[in-house]
């Protein structure tokens, strides 16, 4: 028995009356249900769709489209409540969504037909639940006002596909929410702030249209295109929108906005929000640095599928749909700005529109053309199989048969003749328009490919390197010999093997410059028995000297750098841009490059979503050591980088926790009221102090602020303290999960009240309490460390000012430094490991532990007299400078203080960079070391 055959047997189940369909009807509808699981499952579901679309003309119509507003304005005005609007907007989109599967799998619809059909359903459901909702919250809570009077309504923008008008028929949906004046609601039981108006509506709408029931979903509903992403509102007034343009808007913003376009009936509003936008998207000038800009997000997306091992992929591969988009944004913004004609959405309709311009030739856009139609119907087809969002060709025969049927093609091999011709055309164009870095291999010397090429013994090797210039060649032939024997042993693929072949003379050619080349060698060698399988990096290698070069480099200065390389071998993508590679990301960056690398992925893929952060820190962190080795950056800048890189990490993964926990639970009353989380991040330790190293856990504690009487809005209704326990929680499982790119960070909790035994997270109140009535002195000591890194505006406020109060308590400067030292002696002796004639760096008399002591000590002796000062900062340097203005220290013990805690900080972070033991010789740093005795004494006494 067909596929065909098993859905209409289904069928029948439900509708015993269809065995009556014969003829004609009958054939289609089983030639229909062979090409499409989705148009089955969809008419099994609800058999009576079936006798209405064959009674009607909706199958022979190309222009449905225009009866999508009206009827289902007609439809919902009958709904009463929020679960029957979601059920109808459902149905209405199945009954649609078949009509248009139905239309295009059988060959009446052309790819353009469906595009306009798709985009058009969509602004319909779209601004239908909008309006719906709208209405009923204008009920509930007044209609939203601007200073004059007049209503303000919530305006749509669609992004992508569905702003240009070209919809894919198992898309998601970007949209950004923005409306028009700020002012307050006028006709409820109470006063609210517009902007709160409108972030309550988008919630209600986003989950009319998202949310997953009995009748299916409408759409995915994807918002971390608004201004600041996830960490932004979710509306905003139409200033706050060009403010953030003018000062915010990044490069990758202006090409998602080409295609911008305010959903629904054109209007004033959206008149003038179009108009608003336009500078940021269409510069006066002629502007071609759009040209790199494309090319790096290109290469971030050849990375991208390189590391999700993406095969056959029509949208992202080289050719593909992609590419032709970039080749139209490219030559858009280029011009648009002098140049009207080409401001449009649609990119048909821009594609004509460069021909005209003369950009390009209309014959090669009539190629472009062609080729993007061709791709956009390969793309419908396989989505319509099964209602997926996909663009990877199948691989199973049954769907094979289906995409070459719908396609037309007698076999799998002539689709394929076909495609290639069209994606090489498009690829061509791609080049020669927006451009392709790629170096071509150096040529070598015979003797290394000799070396590499030929079987040769431990002997003839050590000949070859010798006369090549290598003074002790014994180790580094032995090191080839095992590579060469490794290799022979390992299933390589054939496209594998021929990059070896031209990759391995030219790494030995460099490895040979170095003072250890050996070991440099079997470091490199260490990866690339890790990437023997992933052919796709051996090639990046092979084929990019210049990459090969800054991977020797690396490893040659830093075996932390050439195991993170080992460990995760996706990090090669960053070799190939050295002017990336050392140059970090700028402090102020880190947060938005962060939303933007994590756009690509799907909100509800969390693994995905998870697997991208451990990327994200992955890349970072080899930018950050690649710029200290190269002594671009001084030891402090590189702490302000791992710093600032981690405190975006937890911003992002609290996001995502959040979403994730109040989707399941709805959020506390306070929360829904007045758009603030209640919830707070407290750095201590290493974090807090601003001095990060490369391999530091992260000492954190959270609070929150809200009333532990009250309970959730969500579906599954939780106390608020188990709302922010179970927000912890998830937390801490989206920062130690292990994915292929490993944990995120170690997260360390035992500085929170009470330690181990202790809440996950403390209400504010319950932590002042703890810390005036119970912590011991070294929690104090702790505190002085503590920084809050994320939170609300109040409840940060709040934590500063308990933490002020506290370290500025009157203490007994005998009993306190009693405790201090006996904590230091106790650290001491649970923690130094130092043998005869050694130091350690951080715990020996006079080491790093020694300063930190020393601080702490001085805000908890001093601060309740300097109070501001001495409460003001976590991070030892800047306690030392507070102390000299508050008369405690001396200008010459604070600048030795420093000195001292610079230098043990830059040998320590030199060593751990070698992976070196933090233990030295016992006569290094012995002047720093006696100055840090010498206060110690005088401050703290024996």
């Amino acid at each position: 028995m067909t596929q065909a055959d098993r859905h209409w047997q289904r069928l029948l189940v439900q509708a015993p009356q269809y065995g009556e369909l014969t003829g004609a009807s009958r054939a289609e509808l089983l030639t229909l249900f062979g090409l499409s699981d989705f148009a089955a499952e969809a008419l099994i579901q609800e058999p009576t769709l079936l006798a209405e679309l064959l009674a009607s003309t909706e199958l022979h119509s190309d222009n449905r489209w225009r009866a999508y507003e009206p009827e289902l304005a007609a439809l919902l005005a009958d709904q009463v409540d929020e679960e029957a609007l979601k059920r109808t907007l459902r149905r209405f989109r199945r009954s649609r969504m078949l009509v248009i599967a139905w239309r295009e799998l059988l060959g009446r619809a052309e790819v353009e037909e469906s595009f306009i059909h798709l985009t058009r359903l969509a602004d319909a459901l779209i601004c239908g639940a909008r309006d719906w909702l709208y209405s009923k919250q204008c009920d509930e809570l007044g209609t939203p006002m601007d200073g004059d009077g007049n209503p303000q309504p919530l305006l749509i923008l669609g992004m992508g596909k569905l702003g240009g008008g070209e919809l894919n028929f198992s898309s998601d949906i970007d949209l950004i929410f923005t409306f028009p004046e700020n002012g307050y609601t006028v006709g409820g039981r109470r006063e609210l702030a517009n902007q709160q108006f409108f972030i309550k509506l988008g919630q209600r709408l986003i989950n009319a249209l998202h949310q997953t029931t009995v009748d299916g979903q409408v759409f995915r509903v994807d918002m971390r295109l608004r201004p600041f992403g996830e960490a932004g509102p979710l509306a905003i007034s139409f200033a706050a929108m060009e403010d953030y343009y003018q000062h915010h808007g990044r490069n990758w913003e202006r090409y998602a906005m080409v295609k911008a376009r305010v959903l629904g009936q054109e209007c004033a509003q959206s008149q003038a929000l179009s108009e608003l936008l336009r500078p940021f998207v269409f510069r006066r000038y002629i502007d071609f640095g759009v040209i790199d800009g494309l090319r790096q997000m290109k290469a971030m997306i050849a990375a991208e599928v390189r590391r999700k091992g993406l095969k056959d992929n029509i949208k992202l591969g080289a050719g593909g749909i992609r590419e032709v988009e970039f080749i139209a944004q490219a030559l858009q913004l280029i011009r648009g700005g002098r140049e009207p004609l080409l401001r449009v959405r649609h990119l048909p309709e821009a594609l004509n529109a460069i021909a005209q311009s003369g950009a390009l030739t209309p014959e090669r856009c009539d190629c472009l053309l062609n080729a993007y139609r061709f791709l956009r119907r390969v793309e419908n087809l396989l989505q319509e199989i099964g209602d997926q969002q996909t663009q990877t060709l199948p691989t199973e025969e049954r769907d094979r048969l289906r995409l070459i049927t719908a396609l037309g093609f007698p076999d799998w091999e002539a689709f394929m003749t076909r495609l290639d011709q069209e994606m090489a055309a498009v690829h061509g164009e791609f080049v020669a328009v927006v451009g392709e870095e790629k170096e071509a291999p150096d040529h070598l010397e015979q003797a290394w490919l000799d070396l590499w090429r030929t079987d040769l013994d431990a002997a003839e090797v050590g000949i070859l390197l010798t006369e090549q210039g290598v003074s002790d060649p014994e180790p580094l032939a032995g090191a080839v010999l095992r590579f060469k024997e490794e290799y022979k042993r390992r299933q390589i693929g054939p496209q594998g093997r021929i990059a070896l072949d031209w990759l391995m003379p030219e790494l030995l050619r460099l490895v040979v410059a170095s003072e250890t080349p050996a070991r440099l060698f079997e470091r490199v060698c260490t990866l690339l028995t890790r990437i023997f399988t992933r052919s796709a990096y051996l090639q990046l290698l092979a084929e990019n000297p210049a990459a090969l070069r800054q991977l020797v480099r690396l490893c040659d200065a830093s075996h932390l750098v050439s195991e993170q390389l080992a460990r995760y071998p996706i990090l090669l993508d960053e070799l190939l841009d050295p002017q990336h590679l050392y140059h970090p990301t700028p402090l102020d960056q880190y947060k938005p490059q962060l939303r933007q690398f994590l756009l690509r992925i799907p909100e509800e893929d969390v693994e995905q979503q998870m697997e991208a952060l451990r990327q994200f820190k992955q890349v970072q962190l080899l930018r950050i050591v690649a710029a200290d080795i190269a002594g671009a950056l001084p030891l402090m800048k590189v702490s302000d980088h791992l710093t600032w890189l981690a405190e975006a990490l937890v911003e992002e993964v609290v996001n995502q926790a959040w979403s994730q926990i109040s989707e399941r639970y709805g959020v506390p009353p306070d929360v829904a009221e007045s758009g603030r989380r209640s919830f707070a991040v407290v750095a201590y330790g290493k974090l807090g102090g601003i001095e990060l190293g490369y391999g530091s856990d992260l000492d954190l504690v959270f609070l929150h602020g809200g009333d532990p009487n009250s309970y959730t809005n969500g579906p599954k209704p939780i106390d608020s303290r188990q709302f922010y326990l179970r927000l912890a929680q998830r937390v801490l499982h989206l920062f130690s999960t292990r994915t292929p790119s490993g944990i995120l960070y170690e997260i360390d909790m035992r500085l929170r009240p009470s330690g181990d035994a202790g809440l996950l997270v403390s209400s504010l109140a319950a932590y002042q309490q703890y810390q005036e009535n119970e912590a011991w002195t070294w929690e104090h000591q702790a505190l002085v460390r503590a920084r809050p890194i994320y939170g609300d505006d109040d409840i940060v406020a709040e934590f500063l000012r308990i933490r002020r109060d506290l370290l500025a308590t009157k203490r007994d400067l005998g009993e306190l430094a009693k405790e201090v030292r006996e904590m230091r002696v106790k650290m001491r002796g649970h923690l130094l490991k130092a043998a005869e004639g050694e130091f350690d760096l951080k715990q020996s008399p006079g080491g790093m532990v020694d300063i930190e002591f020393l601080a702490q000590y001085l805000v908890l002796a001093h601060a309740h007299s300097e109070p501001q000062a001495l409460t003001r900062w976590s991070d030892n340097v800047r306690i030392f400078d507070e102390c000299v203005m508050a008369g405690v220290l001396s200008l010459e013990q604070a600048e030795g203080l420093k000195h001292a805690y610079l230098e043990i900080r830059n040998l320590g972070h030199r060593l751990n960079l070698s992976e070196i033991s933090r233990k030295v010789k016992d006569d290094q740093l012995l002047a720093e070391r006696q100055l840090v005795s010498q206060v110690w004494q005088q401050q703290l006494g024996d």
